[in-house]
């Protein structure tokens, strides 16, 4: 008991120190951070930073008359007060452009901006509309609607978790234990997060904190989960409680481990990611997941057993308690129905998988910058304001770097280019010259990309180079599609390998990573068909199918590793077939509640203000749900029902002349 009492007492120390020295996050706005060194826009970043007034994300200050009138001497006055003004050739809107320094935190171009609608609004006469848009402006209220958002995620999801716990364990108190782990846990990681964004060059941005609270929860509670219900199933065999956890971990530590590595080691492939925000996801999801294991396995284990059986009042188990066996209850049934017809389960399970993945045909892949919003934002306001008097992309024009003997050969090559609307030198060094080319297009749309691509194809003759927040994006999109190329491939032989390791077989690891797959096309068709027809989102954004993948993929294989080490724990007493039913029997009822747990902590992305992390929510949550009650409870059972002992080869499962255990009662497989 003293060292149970001496493990919480260090973990809390530990991470109350953590806590008290990590310092708050530190976010970057260049939309050239995340990029690899060798893009095009990241080299216009570089060589921007030596003009005189250095690299800049300016802020544009649209004015339009609400009557459609001409602007009078007296209102232009007063918007030449902010700038020098572009007059629309209706007079009756204009522009003013107002730099601000790159490298400004979120908390100082939030305040930037700010400062400047509070000004806007209180000087601009009656009459007229103002509105603050371009780069800042968006960024701006980026990272304002982030404002807040981690902390309505993270009382969303303890919310969502205390309820299904409760509901799960039907007990008033011992939901508190794993919750309170699980919480610790969490605000560690958090801590770690702030560590490693403020002293490594990890490109660490908003929404970072918020993925990796969902990631802790979710899989952190899910391994609470297993190792309670695996501890109250020993409570009903062993007087002795520390015993009976001693079997508990014995059982289920393999499977959490498995678990959680598959998880970290899928999240470290991003390390060979080109794009930074996604490496950084990576370092400290990775960093998340193992503090969640760590915690799981060190820290709940003694807080349960300092609390004694009394913790699961009001269903306390009791040695040789009577009651009916596993194999009289649901998932018990489930499994023998689909023991006795395999093949037709198999096919009616793929087929449903098929017609839910066709969702995929006619999927498009990114999102513009006015669509990138779930809330209301001026900034997209004012972008809309822009296209009705102005080419829509002078909100964000492209920069084109030159040497001064070349820029006006470049200028005219510019200007002659599709898609560009009016172009002008601007800054000038002794050995550099920016020319400033307004789009036809809106910002981060395909007529935009376009543009940009005869742009670079038009300059680099004249060894000049095209960069820009479109440009940006551009090499955003291009570098996220190479990331899913290179990552796939090194998730899946991450998987594969655990996978083998753990259950020293080909076949088996094989026909799991094959449903799972199976269930990642899946949920990305069915969220795809969802995205376009009921939530009426243009687009899947370019970076959602490669974090999707990493999460479910990682996440979902957890449920088959749960099941199927128990599948293999009781083959020698049982053979393949009773032995996989025996394992659903005694599995189920903890792995769909760990799986709608975790559906339901994903589906929680839904509360941040962003559609990327709405997409990637609603993915991974059909495809968890699609893991836990269709390829778990039926696909899998099917497949090795299928193999029978061949589900195991290279391996041979021993076969022992023990009897089985008598099952718990049913209480304990609830849990």
């Amino acid at each position: 008991m003293r060292r149970a009492w001496l493990t919480l007492v260090l973990a809390v120390l530990i991470g109350g120190g953590v806590l008290a020295f990590a310092g708050p996050l530190e976010t970057t706005n260049d939309p050239t951070a995340s990029l690899p060194s060798a893009a095009e826009s990241t080299r216009v970043a570089e060589l921007e930073r030596r003009l005189p007034s250095g690299q800049v994300n300016p802020a544009l200050i649209v004015f339009a008359k609400d009557d459609g009138t001409a602007l009078t001497p007296a209102e232009l006055k007063t918007i030449e007060s902010f700038g020098t003004p572009i007059v629309a050739p209706g007079n009756d809107a204009a522009i003013v452009s107002k730099p601000y320094p790159a490298g400004y935190s979120a908390e100082q171009i939030v305040e930037a901006v700010g400062q400047l609608r509070d000004q806007v609004r209180a000087e601009v006469p009656p009459g007229i509309t103002a509105q603050v848009t371009g780069g800042a402006g968006f960024t701006a209220d980026l990272a304002d609607s982030f404002s807040g958002a981690n902390t309505r995620l993270l009382i969303v999801t303890v919310l969502v978790v205390a309820l299904l716990l409760l509901v799960t364990y039907r007990s008033p108190i011992l939901w508190l234990v794993p919750l309170a782990v699980v919480g610790l846990a969490d605000r560690l990681s958090g801590s770690v997060v702030a560590i490693l964004s403020r002293h490594t060059d990890l490109a660490i941005d908003a929404s970072t904190n918020g993925i990796i609270t969902v990631l802790v929860f979710g899989a952190g509670t899910n391994y609470a989960l297993l190792i309670i219900s695996r501890y109250r199933e020993e409570l009903h065999r062993y007087e002795d409680r520390f015993e009976a956890m001693r079997h508990a971990l014995k059982g289920a530590g393999p499977a959490v481990l498995a678990s959680s590595g598959t998880v970290v080691l899928s999240l470290l492939t991003l390390l060979l990611a080109s794009l930074g925000k996604n490496l950084a996801l990576g370092v400290a999801g990775a960093a998340g997941i193992a503090i969640a294991a760590v915690f799981a396995l060190f820290v709940l284990p003694p807080a349960l057993l300092v609390c004694g059986r009394k913790l699961f009042w009001p269903f306390i188990p009791r040695v040789g308690a009577a009651g009916a066996e596993a194999e009289k209850g649901l998932w018990a049934r489930i499994g023998r129905g689909v023991s006795r017809r395999p093949a037709i389960v198999t096919v009616a399970a793929v087929l449903v998988l098929a017609a839910l993945g066709s969702g995929l045909a006619g999927t498009k892949l990114g999102l513009s910058q006015a669509d990138q919003f779930r809330v209301e934002a001026e900034a997209v306001d004012g972008l809309e304001t822009v296209s009705r008097y102005f080419p829509a992309g002078a909100t964000d024009p492209a920069t084109i770097m030159t040497t001064p003997d070349r820029a006006e050969e470049v200028l005219a090559l510019v200007t002659r280019t599709s898609g560009v609307a009016s172009a002008r030198i601007g800054e000038r060094t002794a050995d550099l010259a920016s020319i400033s080319a307004v789009l036809t297009a809106a910002p981060d749309t395909p007529e935009a990309y376009d543009t940009v691509r005869a742009l670079r194809e038009n300059v680099h003759a004249e060894q000049a180079l095209v960069g820009g927040s479109v440009a940006a994006s551009l090499d955003d999109r291009d570098a996220a599609r190479r990331d899913l190329t290179v990552i796939v491939p090194a998730v899946l032989i991450v998987v594969l390998l655990v996978l083998i390791g753990l259950l020293r077989a080909l076949v088996a690891p094989i026909l799991l990573l094959l449903t799972v797959i199976a269930s990642f096309g899946a949920a990305l068709g069915a969220g795809s068909w969802l995205f376009r027809h009921v939530l009426d989102y243009p687009a899947l954004d370019t970076g959602v199918p490669l974090l999707a993948f990493l999460f479910l993929v990682a996440l979902g294989v957890d449920y088959n590793i749960f099941l199927v080490t128990r599948a293999k724990e009781e083959t020698p007493l049982r053979g393949t077939r009773d032995g996989m039913v025996h394992a659903l029997a005694v599995t189920g009822g903890v792995i769909t509640s760990a799986g709608i747990l975790l559906a339901a902590v994903f589906g929680v992305l839904g509360v941040l203000p962003v559609i990327t992390l709405t997409q990637i929510g609603v993915i991974v949550g059909i495809g968890v749900l699609l893991d836990t009650l269709l390829v778990r409870t039926v696909l899998v059972p099917a497949l090795a029902t299928m193999c029978g002992d061949r589900f195991w080869w290279p391996g041979r499962p021993a076969v022992s002349s023990a009897k089985p255990e008598p099952d718990p009662d049913p209480d304990s497989l609830r849990a």
